[in-house]
């Protein structure tokens, strides 16, 4: 098992992995296989979606944003209710095939770090599976 950081920017940002991924593919070897992804975060999370246009990061920053207002009457004592639960609603484990020694992927899709409680440093778990 392979760990990748990621030192997000901002209080809630949509950080693209997929390189570091891949890189962690390409290493390991494996031609043909599942890519296992975990995120051991509470408050971050991944998902999949559109690397090509960086306003779709935006577009859904502002759809979580209104999902999940912050609330007077959230108790957490951390102030970080909204960044649970945000997270709660991306997941946080991916799997994807591997073929070729390559990730499959859609023509626009990426993998993202999804952070709700930044700026902070964060790991993912990487394990490559060969078929």
């Amino acid at each position: 098992m392979r760990q990748i950081e990621v030192q997000t920017q901002a209080h809630q940002e949509f950080r693209e992995i997929t390189d570091q991924v891949q890189a962690v593919v390409q290493a390991s070897g494996v031609a043909e296989g599942i890519c296992f992804l975990f995120c051991p975060h509470t408050t971050a999370g991944l998902t999949l979606n559109e690397n090509w246009d960086p306003t779709v990061r935006r577009d859904l920053g502002l759809v979580f944003t209104d999902l999940v207002p912050h609330r007077p009457d959230f108790r957490h004592a951390e102030g970080n209710s909204p960044a649970h639960a945000k997270a709660t609603l991306v997941g946080n484990s991916l799997f994807l095939f591997v073929r070729g020694g390559r990730l499959v992927l859609g023509s626009w899709q990426g993998i993202f770090l999804a952070e709700f409680d930044g700026p902070r440093r964060r790991r993912i778990w990487v394990r490559i599976m060969e078929e």
